[in-house]
């Protein structure tokens, strides 16, 4: 490996990170980390002081283009756009700065955003950029850049998604839900989930879900009860396996066909460790990363 190779690597892990987290897409990520490696191969790093700096502002870059380019999709999209959700390691989940930043729950509010805002907040609140050097990275002005950070976090502080319950308590109850899920223990469900939970589902039009939120906990425990009884995706109840695993950041389940991914499933909780949302992920163009089965390490630092 020659020593340019070797320094992209050393902070490739980082240009993910902050792709996945403006983009909201793994694939999308991927490509992002591709083309920024396409530039530092080509560009002339002899005039580069700080190769994270200079990384960092390439790929911030690339991936605001393509979320701006990705707009009109998602605006379109058939049901409740949700993230592409991936396989995160357990030293994400133990910094919870880096388990909340990198949730369902959160990337869904970074969605509600500007392109350019969703990026300035990332770098800001989440990885800790000064105004500065965000306003290279994304080529504006710097006083541009403070009021589009203060825009996001006032935005992002009113819609936060809160880990109210601790790690363990959450990691419980999503044990408890899954065991009364593929149970079919209608009761146990309705214990498990707030009054008032919502069930959000994208099958972004290649598979039937719910095109609107599911609201209500005895609406969404009958949803869930079923899975042991009924036919899915064309897969009988007998050939579907189910696994809990961590999903960004926090406990969640898969499930499974022999031979593909059907679906993945998360969870919001609140203070009592009830779970007050689900994001459920069939759409098999966003199920890529869950299966290749690669753990991402999505830290910040």
């Amino acid at each position: 490996m020659s020593a340019d190779q070797h320094v992209f690597q050393e902070y490739r892990r980082l240009l993910f990170s902050v792709a996945y987290r403006v983009l909201g897409s793994a694939a999308d990520a991927e490509d992002a980390v591709q083309d920024a490696w396409i530039k530092w191969s080509s560009a002339d790093r002899s005039q580069v002081a700080d190769p994270k700096a200079y990384l960092t502002r390439i790929v911030s870059n690339l991936a605001l283009e393509r979320l701006r380019s990705t707009r009109h999709k998602r605006e379109t999209y058939v049901g409740p756009w949700l993230p592409e959700p991936i396989l995160t390691s357990g030293d994400t989940a133990d910094a919870v700065m880096d388990a909340e930043s990198v949730s369902m729950a959160m990337l869904v509010v970074l969605e509600t955003l500007s392109p350019l805002e969703r990026a300035v907040f990332v770098l800001k609140e989440v990885f800790g950029f000064s105004h500065a050097e965000i306003a290279e990275a994304v080529e504006r002005s710097e006083a541009a850049v403070r009021q589009a950070a203060h825009r996001a976090r006032e935005h992002v502080r009113a819609r936060r998604p809160r880990f109210a319950a601790d790690r363990s308590r959450r990691r419980e109850v999503t044990e408890r839900f899954f065991a009364a899920a593929t149970g079919g223990d209608i009761n146990t469900l309705m214990e498990l989930l707030s009054p008032d939970v919502t069930l959000w589902t994208d099958g972004g039009g290649k598979v039937r879900q719910a095109l609107k939120p599911v609201v209500g906990a005895k609406t969404v425990a009958s949803w869930f009860s079923a899975i042991g009884t009924v036919t899915y995706q064309g897969v009988q109840p007998a050939d579907m396996r189910a696994e809990l695993v961590e999903i960004n950041g926090g406990p969640g389940m898969v499930f499974s066909a022999p031979n593909r991914v059907i679906a993945t499933v998360t969870f919001d909780f609140d203070a009592d460790g009830r779970i007050t949302a689900i994001h459920n992920v069939a759409n098999p163009d966003k199920l890529q990363a869950i299966t290749d089965g690669t753990a991402h390490d999505v830290a910040t630092r």
